[in-house]
């Protein structure tokens, strides 16, 4: 998977043995993972519910909190410890990820304080003594946890210090109106206990996350007068929102565009009446991975419906109508460009990418306008008060399309980042040219074709640097340098190639489908969604997943040769057409004819099992004019230079000398 074993491969003839080799994936399969990709007969997950009681103190910036966590484990294996995350110590100065990711971790503090730990099983509380390792808290069990269902809780207090704005996902900031808490990450989390690697617990060094699903009851305490936005559905809405901000919420569950429910004005009248009171406020999600919040006096609230289904019965029982739309952010936010459209834009997310993959499994989404994180937990997103037109568009769009991936499919953060920001990036393209007909199309941003919007052209940096790392490199090992390029760009451009140049929209869409319904709340591995890919849409695909994925490969086509049957156009046209890249992505050939009609075909994958040159015939009457290769710029070209042979001026007129062009390469016939 080496970079250098690309630059070799790219300076070489392409070898179609080494090409079209059979691919050996990483995860075998076996009772867990099955062959077509799904989940195998044996498959299981296990299982984190909590209760979380927290309060902030915004004298000192700090947050402590309880939490009843009941585990379960459904694997086969019976468990000596727990292991738990402890996200906050990545701050600690000693924390590995200050030596590993400096530019991550800007500032310090004492990290996450475990005051107790306390073990209830049966009716008995035992307190224990954790140890602590960096960001991890592996747990002691006097008895294993019995597999199959077996089930256990813990109980646990803790304190930390809120990290300022160089806290990143999770800090305090100020604005000209008061404070703002972005709390994520704030609970003991439980490590996710696999059937790849047992217990995962790489530690956190600033990349993503990797948790199992439960229900969520938590409660925030706060200065009275804050609004706190979070993760789920507000269940004491009586006790927390005045009797106007009901009514306005309530109007908001039916009107399609914004309603405000905390206006300036309400804003204003709170900061002039301070108070020493506190409120709590209680939240409930079903069926998530994790939960996060946002909690100041100074934010404005705005809400519209979500055109969805109402969440009733089964799991989502405690989910209940109204679906909502919603948007916070601060007064010096509001303006016609920027804010004040964000719930449409999260109105319009949320709605198409449940139309078009999978349906958004909770109650509300919720976008923050806070310093600027870009960060994403189920049903809340954190981005910045000073984004404005297509940049807000976007980053509300990516952010909310992490709904999807990994919050529905749980795909593995911590190792596996093209199954998270790619497959994010790559939804968050078509939702761009969806949108009020395409007002901010195509995706052009930092983390997709940023310099022309064209991707076939703006991913050539990434695909000749010969230092890029693959798709395949653990996130950790991606550096920022290459972060957006690899991660996100290509990432997002392999399945946007496989969509439209390989499988066509409906076998594509069909699979993608599959994949998500088959692995949603659950954890798919890099293998998982190549055997689904291949198995529901039809088509091997060990030579694209082999050439994007575990290298740097990329098509490079070279037109040879015009010239007719027997010297005469009117017996029609020979094209030689030679593959000189490893990646072997069908190719369209235009052809245009001197009296200006023209016809298209399609070389396929296929005809570079046994060669590396062609000649195809085209049927004709008449001298052809141009003949172009990948005409519209929809593949990732090495070298466009040789992709076309016009006819020089003044020949191939009708009734001329025929016309004949030919580019002689040693060894070519």
């Amino acid at each position: 998977m080496a970079s250098c074993a690309f630059s070799a491969a790219q300076a070489a003839e392409p070898d179609p043995l080494q090409i079209f080799a059979p691919l050996n994936l990483p995860q075998p399969i076996n009772a867990y993972h099955s062959g077509s990709g799904a989940p195998g007969p044996m498959a299981w997950k296990n299982r984190a519910d909590y209760d979380i009681h927290v309060q902030i103190a915004p004298a000192t910036q700090t947050l402590s909190g309880t939490e009843t966590l009941t585990y379960t484990n459904n694997s086969p294996d019976s468990l000596s410890s727990l292991w738990v995350q402890l996200d906050q110590n990545i701050y600690r100065s000693e924390s590995r990820a200050a030596y590993s990711s400096p530019q991550r971790v800007q500032g310090h503090t004492e990290g996450m304080v475990i005051e107790g730990v306390v073990l209830s099983e049966g009716g008995k509380e035992t307190p224990v003594t954790p140890r602590v390792s960096d960001t991890r808290m592996q747990v002691p069990l006097a008895q294993p946890l019995q597999g199959k269902g077996g089930h256990l809780t813990l109980k646990i207090s803790w304190h930390y210090t809120i990290p300022g704005e160089w806290g990143g996902r999770t800090a305090f900031s100020r604005n000209a109106e008061g404070e703002v808490y972005e709390i994520a990450q704030f609970y003991p989390r439980m490590a996710v206990y696999d059937a790849e690697r047992g217990w995962d617990t790489a530690p956190y060094l600033g990349q993503e996350f990797y948790l199992d699903y439960g229900d969520f009851t938590y409660s925030v305490t706060v200065p009275k007068g804050f609004l706190v936005a979070g993760s789920g559905e507000l269940a004491n809405p009586e006790a927390v929102l005045s009797a106007q901000e009901r009514g306005r919420l309530a109007q908001a569950a039916n009107s399609e565009t914004r309603v405000l429910i905390r206006t300036q004005e309400d804003v204003q009248t709170i900061l002039h009446h301070p108070t020493t009171e506190t409120q709590t406020w209680q939240f409930h999600m079903a069926n998530t991975r994790d939960v996060a919040f946002v909690a100041s006096p100074a934010l404005l609230w705005d809400a519209a419906r979500l055109d969805s289904p109402p969440l009733e019965g089964g799991a989502d029982a405690k989910n209940s109508a109204p679906r909502l739309a919603m948007s916070v952010y601060p007064a010096e936010a509001a303006g016609p460009a920027k804010w004040d459209r964000s719930t449409e834009y999260v109105k319009h997310a949320i709605e198409y990418f449940s139309g078009k993959w999978f349906p958004y499994p909770w109650p509300n989404a919720v976008n923050v306008g806070g310093h600027g994180a870009a960060m994403e937990y189920p049903g809340i997103v954190f981005d910045g008060r000073k984004d404005a037109g297509a940049e807000l568009f976007w980053v509300t769009t990516h952010e909310l399309g992490h709904g999807w991936f990994p919050m529905i499919v749980g795909s593995n953060e911590r190792r596996n980042a093209f199954m998270d920001e790619g497959f994010n990036t790559f939804i968050d393209v078509y939702a761009s040219d969806h949108f009020n007909h395409g007002e901010f199309a195509p995706k052009r941003d930092v983390e997709f074709a940023p310099q022309t919007g064209n991707p076939a052209d703006d991913i050539m940096p990434v695909l000749k640097d010969p230092a890029a790392p693959v798709l395949m490199t653990p996130a950790d090992l991606i550096s920022e340098k290459y972060r957006h390029g690899v991660t996100y760009f290509k990432g997002a451009y392999g399945l946007k190639l496989l969509r439209e140049q390989i499988l066509g929209p409906d076998r594509f869409d069909h699979a993608f489908r599959h994949y998500i319904a088959l692995w949603a709340f659950r954890h798919p591995t890099p293998s998982d969604f190549f055997r689904v890919m291949e198995s529901e849409a039809g088509e091997d695909l060990s030579w694209f997943w082999r050439g994007w994925y575990f290298n740097n490969w990329a098509p490079d086509y070279a037109l040879n040769a015009v010239s007719y049957v027997n010297g005469k156009p009117e017996q029609g046209a020979l094209v030689q057409v030679e593959n000189k890249g490893w990646l072997p992505l069908p190719v369209v050939l235009a052809i245009t004819w001197v009296d200006g009609s023209s016809t298209r075909l399609t070389i396929p994958t296929e005809t570079w099992y046994l060669h590396t040159t062609t000649t195809l015939q085209i049927p004709g009457k008449q001298a052809i004019k141009s003949a172009v290769l990948d005409p519209d710029h929809v593949i990732p070209e090495l070298d466009r230079s040789n992709n076309s042979l016009p006819v020089k001026a003044g020949s191939g007129a009708p009734g001329g000398t025929p016309v004949r062009h030919e580019v002689h390469k040693a060894g070519a016939p």
